[in-house]
């Protein structure tokens, strides 16, 4: 199945996506380390769409409020294909 889509690209814009949510709060990414029990290094990476730990991600997610609207959208996706099997 091909996509327009990399990992890649999907990394970076995720890190770019945390890095806005940062700035908008007004957190240096030395204080968004603190509040995730993380180093800044890797608070660096995560904005860089480096490779980082998914709990790592979660963290950042759930400490901007939006880990619940990813597992909306993953119920939302879940039922679909749920429903769609069932014929």
């Amino acid at each position: 199945m091909f996509s327009a889509v990399t990992v890649k690209d999907l990394k970076v814009q995720v890190g770019n996506w945390c890095k806005l949510l940062r700035k908008e709060s007004g957190l240096s990414q030395m204080q968004l380390a603190e509040k995730l029990a993380v180093s800044r290094l890797t608070v660096v990476k995560l904005e860089k769409g480096e490779n980082v730990t998914i709990d790592t991600l979660f963290k950042a997610l759930q400490y901007f409020q939006e880990l619940e609207s990813l597992q909306v959208f993953i119920n939302k996706r879940k039922e679909r294909f749920e429903y769609e099997s069932m014929y």
